[in-house]
């Protein structure tokens, strides 16, 4: 008698549980897109799978990953200048890792549509993702860093290697701005919408 009222009360808590789980609201608050980059192959625009030669990276990328296209499509001046960085850094104790890089066309519409879809309009959509005519991502010329001791390092040591961080709502965006150097990085804008690069 005992061990089926186990059983029962087991039952019961499990059917609760079930029924709770499913009425959990979702946040309605905006977060930022995972970049919380995937990490995984998605669809391309004509059906096959994206992968590392589309840019997606695979989990513990460092910059000095000479194997993956995410990395090695960088500007070279701007890989030279986060090795560079990224050596400085792991004196301190901090790996930088790259959670994205260069994107090919295809994989930067895939995250745009994600982004129109996670967000409700392409307006929204634009404060996290640029189109495959305007990212820096595209062209290599940006790079998406982790973890949060990595951003926090760039944020205070980046500009010595003319590393910037752009938007204040992506502390993990980077991209080359050589004058940095003796100038300090320029004021950062609000979110890629306020850059003029994104309205071509």
């Amino acid at each position: 008698m005992r061990r089926l009222l186990v059983v029962g009360l087991i039952v019961v808590i499990a059917v609760i549980t079930a029924a709770l789980g499913s009425r959990i609201p979702r946040s309605s608050s905006p977060s930022p897109p995972s970049t919380a980059l995937p990490t995984h192959a998605d669809r391309g625009e004509l059906g096959g799978p994206l992968g590392e030669a589309d840019g997606v990276v695979p989990d513990g990328v460092t910059v000095f990953d000479d194997t993956t296209p995410a990395v090695t499509g960088l500007d070279p001046g701007l890989l030279k200048a986060l090795r560079r960085a990224a050596t400085a850094a792991a004196d301190d104790g901090v790996t930088i890792h790259v959670n994205s890089g260069w994107r090919s066309a295809a994989y930067q519409n895939q995250l745009l549509r994600e982004a129109i879809i996670e967000y409700g309009s392409e307006y929204e959509a634009a404060r996290w993702v640029a189109t495959a005519g305007t990212s820096p991502h595209v062209t290599g010329d940006a790079v998406d860093l982790g973890h949060s001791d990595a951003t926090a390092w760039l944020s205070r040591q980046g500009a010595a290697y003319g590393l910037c961080q752009i938007y204040r709502n992506e502390p993990w965006h980077y991209e080359l701005r050589a004058t940095a150097v003796d100038r300090g990085c320029p004021p950062m804008y609000a979110d890629p919408t306020q850059d003029p690069r994104m309205r071509k």
